[in-house]
């Protein structure tokens, strides 16, 4: 079950990016993907309206010009933007990016998968939860979704 229907990615990756398409078309029939290609595109696509805000961004942390872990401090400093979800979506899985990313409030963290079918059970497990309802931060034991 896929409760969010619009969705965020910021990825500087194409090829990462079209595997998550093709992974989250899968797990999600009825979705709108917005893809920002760095973190200035994903910080103007939130800031400018009509768009309607997402209802759970997937951020990459290694991204040149802005990268996540600037757009999450900014996020999560915006007043407009703070209750977002926000998943890391990132093939760093160094203990010292994990610990900041917790600290800044992201919601979950996803070590990009390379096999399909690992992506799609990690998309299943953070899309099937109701991002609507009030969602306190996560255990720092459960922060991490895997799959494997």
């Amino acid at each position: 079950m896929c409760l969010s229907k619009n969705i965020y990615l910021a990825d500087d990756d194409e090829d990462d990016r079209l595997f998550f398409r093709d992974a989250l078309s899968e797990v999600c029939k009825e979705m709108r993907l917005t893809i920002a290609k760095d973190g200035v595109e994903l910080m103007d696509i939130l800031y400018l309206p009509p768009s309607p805000l997402p209802d759970v961004i997937f951020l990459d942390l290694n991204m040149p010009v802005k990268n996540g872990f600037e757009c999450l401090e900014e996020i999560k400093k915006s007043e407009l933007l703070k209750h977002l979800p926000i998943i890391i979506f990132s093939t760093t899985v160094q203990e010292e990016a994990v610990n900041k990313v917790y600290k800044e409030g992201a919601n979950f963290y996803i070590c990009k998968p390379d096999n399909f079918n690992h992506l799609k059970k990690a998309l299943k497990k953070v899309l099937s939860i109701d991002w609507l309802k009030e969602v306190k931060q996560i255990s720092k034991e459960q922060f991490i979704v895997s799959v494997a």
